[in-house]
């Protein structure tokens, strides 16, 4: 932690241990170290952009978190993105954007300037309003001499509009230094609405020069990659080594992304204000808040998003017509601590608590009467871990994964209960973390095999974490004995397709043969389809 003020330390040895368990005091304690631009100020010189000499649109661009009448479009300039400063001087450049009905862009419909400051690392994010309803729109960025690709992206229907199909992917889990972007490349040729990526965007682990699994012979990435991630400038610096790879790249051009997190944005398994290893909190909660910063600067987030020192609301709703509402949750800034420290263990009184939390009593409450308000089709809830019980074997001496839902029971059956109490008929929970495809029947009572099924999740397996995989892992066999809800479990990469439609949703598990070489062959390993009115998995 040693790259942070002197002074940012000194003032959060002051507060001490005891207010940092709250939060607040530590988002009073980091917000003079944000280094935000003075609202409608100029923070720092200008740079002519004529004087770029290397092109600044190295790391491509994105859009997300489409409304009926606007999306937001995001770049980031770094002429060197693989370098500290990414090639640009502490200077701030002005941008212009572009947005039209076609790629040709002889019919705009949106245009201005906007600055790229320093301060947010040269990163942008550009709301547009104004725009049409569930349709298409083209987008590009320049500055001095240089244009940006174009990119793709698509507005979201009209309120109470019944709109007869929605298509999405979804994607979790992209392990740089576990092999390649393979089943993007694919993603980015589908005819999608939208991409929903459900967290582990990036690893904060150590990513040594040959890239890992990726095994380079045409490059060596820089020894400054090959540390864990700890310091707003090393998650920066992650997310230009990810982004820079051109697969991932070709997604975010070709669809809209609305992304949440997980764990690995920031440290593997914390939770909360907690830390994998139990560090002083003002220590992991300096950490947090880089790693929070670093997130935002490179998503297509809007301004409500951005964090304040280590805080930061990602949950937010987002409607698609009367066809479908998306909660989108965040299970990793609120949640209490893991119980039994972590790990599969058996269910006991510490992790059956009444008093455990996944999403923190705002973000619950936000989300039950959120359901309470909706005149969806489908009510879907983007998340981040396995939501249904997953015994690990067959046999009473079952244990149960405590980072996921397993672990917080009681916050698990409020979901549930609340769900039904606001009259929600077709929920369907996304989710990923796990490395494999999994398709659930989500029961009433778990332990009751005949239990009425009230809802459908779909967890999506891993875009490269766990390198290849494979379609039988090992414990296929038990796992499947243990679960009879477990309708569908495949643990080869790649993404999952789900179509909603008016009647029916359907979910097409898409893996690829391998990611530890590029080129590997994309398959349909299964395709599933829950009718509405009816939750449960039937194959397609």
């Amino acid at each position: 932690m040693n790259s942070h003020q002197p002074e940012l330390r000194a003032a959060v040895r002051r507060l001490g241990r005891r207010h940092f368990l709250t939060l607040t005091a530590a988002a009073a304690a980091l917000a003079f170290a944000t280094e935000l631009p003075a609202a409608g100020a100029a923070s720092v010189p200008e740079l002519d952009a004529r004087k770029i000499t290397e092109n600044p649109f190295t790391l491509g661009l994105a859009s997300g978190d489409p409304l009926p009448d606007s999306v937001v479009l995001w770049t980031r300039l770094a002429p060197r993105p693989l370098e500290p400063d990414s090639g640009l001087p502490e200077k701030r450049v002005v941008v212009t954007w572009e947005l039209a009905h076609d790629e040709m862009f002889l019919r705009p419909v949106r245009g201005g300037t906007v600055t790229a400051h320093p301060e947010f690392d040269h990163t942008l994010h550009v709301e547009v309003p104004g725009l049409d309803p569930d349709r298409p729109y083209y987008y590009r960025f320049r500055t001095g001499a240089w244009a940006s690709p174009t990119g793709r992206t698509r507005t979201a229907p009209a309120a109470g509009t019944a709109k007869s199909q929605l298509k999405l992917a979804a994607v979790a889990c992209q392990a740089y230094h576990h092999g390649y972007y393979t089943p993007y490349r694919h993603l980015a040729g589908e005819d999608l609405d939208l991409v929903v990526h459900l967290g582990d965007y990036l690893y904060e682990y150590a990513v040594d020069s040959a890239g890992g699994a990726r095994g380079y012979t045409d490059r060596l990435l820089p020894a400054h990659f090959d540390r864990e991630a700890m310091t707003l400038a090393d998650y920066r610096l992650r997310y230009a080594l990810y982004k820079s790879d051109p697969d991932l790249a070709a997604a975010h051009a070709a669809h809209p992304f609305v992304v949440t997190w997980d764990d690995h944005e920031t440290e593997n398994n914390y939770a909360g204000g907690r830390s994998e290893n139990n560090d002083p909190p003002e220590e992991f909660l300096l950490r947090r808040a880089g790693a929070y910063r670093a997130y935002w600067e490179n998503q297509p987030l809007r301004a409500p998003q951005r964090p304040r020192g280590p805080d930061m609301r990602l949950y937010r709703r987002l409607t698609f017509g009367r066809l479908a509402q998306f909660d989108i949750l965040d299970t990793r800034q609120y949640r209490s601590e893991r119980a039994y420290g972590g790990g599969w263990h058996k269910s006991g009184p510490e992790s059956e608590a009444a008093s455990r939390t996944m999403t923190g009593e705002t973000q619950e409450r936000w989300l039950l009467d959120g359901w309470k308000g909706s005149g969806a089709t489908w009510n879907v809830v983007p998340q981040q871990v396995t939501f249904a019980r997953r015994r690990d074997v067959p046999t009473a001496d079952f244990k149960l994964s405590m980072d996921a839902w397993d672990g917080y029971p009681a916050a698990r059956k409020r979901f549930l209960d609340g769900a039904e109490a606001a009259g929600v008929q077709n929920l369907m929970v996304l989710d990923g973390d796990a490395h494999v495809g999994y398709g659930f029947d989500l029961k009433k009572d778990f332990d009751d095999p005949d239990s009425r099924t009230v809802a459908t999740e779909i967890s999506t397996t891993s875009v490269s974490s766990g390198k290849d995989g494979a379609d039988k892992p090992a414990n296929f066999d038990s796992l499947v004995q243990a679960n009879p809800h477990l309708k569908f479990y495949n643990g080869r990469r790649g993404y999952t397709v789900i179509t909603l439609g008016t009647d029916r949703a359907r979910a097409d598990f898409r893996t690829v043969s391998e990611v530890t070489r590029p080129g590997g062959t994309l398959t349909t390993a299964a395709s599933f389809v829950t009718e509405a009115g009816r939750p449960g998995l039937i194959p397609a």
